[in-house]
Formats: C-alpha cells, sequence, structure tokens
C-alpha cells in the first residue's frame, strides 16, 4: 500500500525501493496516485487503483497508463466488461464487501454476480478481495465473521486468487493471508494501529528546527487562548513546525518533544506554523537557534505522537505537510 503518498512519506521514493527488494504489486487510492507512480516504476510493476472506475476516470485511461482498477459495484463491472470486449480483455480485481459497508460488491450483489457469471465477459480477475473492519483487534468476532462471509461469496464466483490482509490481517492466523497480502501501516513503523505483537521499527524521524530561545521574566501564559502558564525563568524554544505541518493542534498541552535527548512538553497551543518547547530541564549550553526537536523519534513513535495527540499513526504520518524536507536513507534510495 503507497496511497495517500506512501502514506505522507513519499511514494515514488518507497515504491522505489520496495521494487528493489523485489514487490511487484502496488495499490492506490486514486488514478491520480497510479499514474504518478507508474512514471517510476518499470512496466513488470501491476499498480491497482483501490477507487476504480467511478471517481471520474474513463476506462481508456487505465490503458493509457497500464493500471488495473479494483471494481467495487455492479455498474463498474459492466463498464469494465464493455471495455474489455471491445479489445482483448482487461485485468481487474473484484472487491467484496464483508462486514465494512464501504466500497465493494455488496453479498447480495455478489450472489448475484454468481448467477449471472457473463456480466464478467472480458474480464480477467487477478484477484477477489476483501478488507477487514477490526483486524487491530485479534480477538474480536468481526474477523471470523468476515473471513466466513468471504469464503461463502468467493465460492460462488468464478476461481481467482483471494487477497485479504491488511497489515493486522497479516498479524492474524495464517488462513488469513491467502494468496495476496496487503501490508501498509506497518511498513511505516505503525505497531498499535494495525495489532502488530510487537513494536514495529521506526522508519521515520521528525526534527523542527529551533528559531528563538527565550527565558520568560515573569510568570506568563503561552500561545493562543493563553491556555499554557509557565513560571518565572522558563526557557521556551519556538519551532518551525505548526498544525499547517501536521503537527496537530491537539498536541497542545499534551505533547513532547526531545531536545539534546531530553523530554520536553509543548506548552500552550500549537498555531499554524510554529510551536513552543518548555525547554528549562535542557542544559543551556546543549541547544541553541537552528538545532532541532526531535518530534518523532526512537524514544517517541509515531504510534507515541497519535496517543498524545487522541488519534492514530494513520492520521499522523498522512497529515505530514509539504513544508517538511524530506531526507531519505538507505540502500534502495
Amino acid at each position: 500500500m503507497v496511497k495517500a503518498d506512501g502514506y505522507g512519506l513519499g511514494a515514488s521514493k518507497i515504491a522505489e525501493a520496495l521494487s528493489a527488494a523485489g514487490c511487484r504489486r502496488f495499490f492506490v487510492a486514486t488514478i491520480d496516485e497510479g499514474i504518478a507512480l507508474r512514471d517510476c516504476l518499470s512496466n513488470d510493476v501491476v499498480i491497482y487503483v483501490l477507487e476504480g472506475l467511478m471517481s471520474g476516470p474513463t476506462a481508456a485511461e487505465f490503458d493509457t497508463h497500464d493500471l488495473v482498477p479494483v471494481l467495487n459495484t455492479p455498474d463498474e463491472i459492466r463498464i469494465w466488461s464493455d471495455h474489455a470486449k471491445s479489445g482483448d480483455g482487461r485485468r481487474a480485481i473484484l472487491s467484496l464487501d464483508t462486514g465494512m459497508c464501504r466500497l465493494g460488491l455488496t453479498p447480495r450483489d455478489a450472489r448475484a454476480l454468481a448467477d449471472a457469471p457473463d456480466m464478467l465477459d472480458g474480464i480477467e480477475l487477478d484477484y477477489v478481495m476483501s478488507h477487514l473492519a477490526c483486524a487491530d483487534q485479534p480477538d474480536h468476532p468481526k474477523n471470523e465473521e468476515q473471513r466466513k462471509l468471504f469464503e461463502e461469496l468467493r465460492a460462488k464466483l468464478p476461481a481467482a486468487k483471494a487477497s485479504f490482509a491488511n497489515s493486522g490481517g497479516i498479524f492474524l492466523r495464517p488462513d488469513y493471508h491467502y494468496d495476496l497480502a496487503r501490508p501498509g501501516a506497518a511498513l511505516y513503523g505503525i505497531s498499535r494501529g494495525c495489532g502488530a505483537p510487537e513494536r514495529m521499527r521506526q522508519v521515520i524521524g521528525l526534527k523542527a528546527k529551533i528559531l528563538q530561545i527565550r527565558v520568560v521574566d515573569t510568570e506568563s501564559t503561552v500561545g493562543y487562548g493563553a491556555t499554557g502558564t509557565v513560571p518565572a525563568n522558563t526557557r521556551l524554544a519556538t519551532v518551525a513546525a505548526g498544525y499547517a505541518d501536521g503537527y496537530l493542534r491537539s498536541l497542545g498541552n499534551n505533547g513532547h518533544g526531545y531536545a539534546a535527548g531530553v523530554k520536553v512538553p509543548v506548552a500552550g497551543r500549537v498555531s499554524m506554523d510554529l510551536t513552543v518547547f518548555n525547554v528549562s530541564d535542557v542544559p543551556p549550553h546543549a541547544i541553541r537557534p537552528g538545532d532541532d526537536i526531535d518530534l518523532i523519534c526512537d524514544d517517541q513513535t509515531v504510534d507515541d505522537v497519535a496517543d498524545a495527540a487522541g488519534t492514530i499513526g494513520y492520521e499522523i504520518l498522512t497529515s505530514l505537510g509539504a513544508r517538511y524536507a524530506k531526507h531519505y536513507t538507505g540502500a534502495n534510495v
């Protein structure tokens, strides 16, 4: 899964590294994401578009850019079948809704398709897929409920390989794996949002540059709304990152960073472009303007920041703004 610009981390660089490691099947959300990805991947790589045909693109655009749609509705099946019969056949994935009530054929639609298999004329099914709603909760009964419905529905349809497991599904039993898994969050260091039994290795570090350090003369409030108060002689560091950069506003008075290895709390509200940290516990000689405060690091994971913000790691990563300079390390990037 490299949708949403590789979960905010740069889809092209991530896809190039994954391709070099042997990955040959990639998933994006929209056709625009697919077109951008096609420009940086070889022709032997398959790119699947999860939102299919109903979000605006024509069937011919998928051919032009060598992309494969995920078919989510009977109308999409009809459109793609008509397109396929006008040429030499077309590949696709068929999506079944087994309990998300989001995208995919409803059970009723799937059973109707089973009774009219000619609806798939001209279409070569790479996979039949579905998506787990509660895979991050291994003991949730919804997981087995969905798996059984998936088995029932695909047994009625033309034979095809199956794809069922997202990151969380991979950590469930092997009978959830089928022929193709679709890891996303786990690739990017998210643990708690995908039910990982152990903490995933961090793949991202996020730093914000210190613009100014000041010592307040008297007890003072910090930032908009005067929601944070600090005593006299508090040392404050203002950094160049705010909610416009994806450092969420909910981290005001809740989040923290690390300056010279010392944990430092956010003081006051997070502004659009700026955030203030209380660095009183950091030795004065250890930091100065131009140095960085670590917002995500080994001491504070993506999940930790998400917990402080009252959200999930997915939102933290996909909210990262375009103003951050990205630096990639590793053998394949």
